[in-house]
């Protein structure tokens, strides 16, 4: 664990401090759950900041360790400040909305709160775009230092969290994450994810996760560029059945924990 901090603090100490902050805010919304009785859609205000900033954590040290890996640095050092700021504002925004007991997505409820929306959903398409240009830079990458079925996996990687983080536009489109039924009710533990409706953050979850599932399996498993290119059909394969499952109303696991 040691040498992976190290390396990762070597190769990108923006966001390798970025994550530790994101880990404090974890480590304060889980006081804050045991502290407060503020719930919204029927869990604990201060659920969905805890996830937002774990999630945002790994999300850092996954950047932080690939772009470590490309020679343009000047970029690199740009999209890890487009990171930093474009995650501000979202924690600030779901965290500062938790504590006063209101949703952060999908709230048009006054003005005030439709503009939050609108800021944050400006900042993830900038980041999303940003990611997207460094998709870019490592399919231009020269494989000289680098194993190939590695490279192949943070490509597509890469590729596949960009075309997933855009359909939260589905989401932020239709102001609901819910199909078949308003937001809110029973839910799988941890995640909430609806076991009665359709619901498409399970999509969104798992397409965002090819980020570091992908690389991973390039880097352990593959021996040859052509067998991550059969896992990420598959994988796309089972996020696309998830996100199609889910617009037909369909839950995940229905009924399960109820």
């Amino acid at each position: 664990m040691n040498t992976f901090l190290s390396t990762l603090k070597s190769r990108n100490r923006v966001l390798y401090f970025a994550c530790w902050v994101c880990l404090v805010g974890t480590v304060s919304c889980l006081v804050l759950i045991g502290l407060t009785q503020t719930q919204i859609l029927g869990i604990n205000s201060f659920i969905k900041p805890a996830k937002f900033f774990i999630s945002i954590a790994i999300f850092c040290w996954s950047m932080g360790w690939f772009t470590g890996l490309l020679p343009q640095r000047r970029q690199v050092t740009i999209y890890s400040w487009v990171v930093v700021t474009a995650m501000l504002i979202e924690l600030v925004i779901i965290t500062g909305q938790a504590a006063m007991g209101k949703l952060s997505h999908f709230n048009i409820t006054s003005s005030f709160d439709a503009r939050l929306f609108d800021i944050m959903g400006i900042a993830i398409t900038v980041l999303t775009c940003w990611t997207a240009y460094i998709a870019y830079l490592f399919f231009r990458m020269r494989p000289d230092t680098i194993d190939l079925s590695y490279l192949w996996g943070i490509r597509l990687g890469l590729l596949v969290f960009v075309v997933f983080a855009f359909e939260g536009f589905v989401m932020a489109i239709r102001l609901s994450h819910t199909v078949g039924a308003s937001d809110g009710g029973p839910g799988l533990p941890g995640t909430n994810w609806s076991t009665q409706y359709g619901d498409l953050r399970i999509a969104h979850f798992f397409g965002m996760h090819a980020l570091q599932l992908i690389p991973l399996f390039g880097y352990y498993v593959a021996r040859r560029p052509f067998q991550v290119v059969l896992f990420v059909a598959g994988y796309v394969g089972f996020v696309t059945f998830l996100l199609t499952e889910a617009l037909s109303g369909k839950p995940l696991l229905a009924g399960w924990g109820n």
